[in-house]
């Protein structure tokens, strides 16, 4: 017999789903549910608790309702209400409080990140106009490059001439033939 008692295991057991119907009736419970608690909440003050189980219908989940409610009230937790005395409360400025006037002081990270942007827009502004080493190896560049596309044209319009000349020439012997 292998170990653990039963041959198999508790992956081959029959499932069980639950229908739509059935799950629609438990979302319909549970909203009932949350309305009920909020009217308690809300007629807590005014209402004695002999109204409030009128109010309850008759389901199988009653019981654990008033537990929750129990729960909640139950012990020292609903009388004290407990503040965390590390946290530092908010405090309110006034407008005339505030100094406008005032530059605001920036962080070292953000002087560093507008001073790099402002040198980025620098350079740019210098690298358009010409000035700077990378830009004149640029514009060198280009100009070697324009140099290079004038001559290949140059060499390309000479040598359609001098096809058409000696297209031009070979129609002339062929007519001179033919005559």
């Amino acid at each position: 017999m292998p170990r653990g008692g039963r041959k198999g295991g508790h992956k081959g057991r029959v499932r069980t789903y639950t229908s739509p119907e059935e799950i629609d009736a438990q979302m319909k419970e549970e909203k009932e549910r949350k309305k009920q608690e909020q009217e308690q909440e809300g007629d807590e003050a005014g209402a004695s608790p002999n109204s409030l189980a009128e109010k309850l219908p008759a389901s199988g989940s009653e019981d654990s309702d008033d537990e929750n409610s129990q729960r909640k009230r139950a012990g020292v937790q609903g009388l004290i209400e407990i503040d965390n005395p590390n946290r530092v409360a908010q405090k309110s400025k006034k407008v005339t409080q505030i100094e406008l006037d005032e530059p605001k002081q920036l962080s070292r990270r953000e002087r560093e990140e507008i001073e790099k942007q402002k040198a980025k827009e620098r350079y740019m502004k210098m690298h358009l106009a010409g000035k700077t080493d990378q830009a004149k190896a640029d514009l060198a560049r280009l100009a070697i490059v324009k140099k290079q596309r004038e001559e290949a044209a140059k060499k390309k319009e000479e040598e359609k001439k001098a096809k058409d000349a000696a297209a031009a020439a070979a129609r002339g012997i062929n007519s001179l033939s033919l005559k």
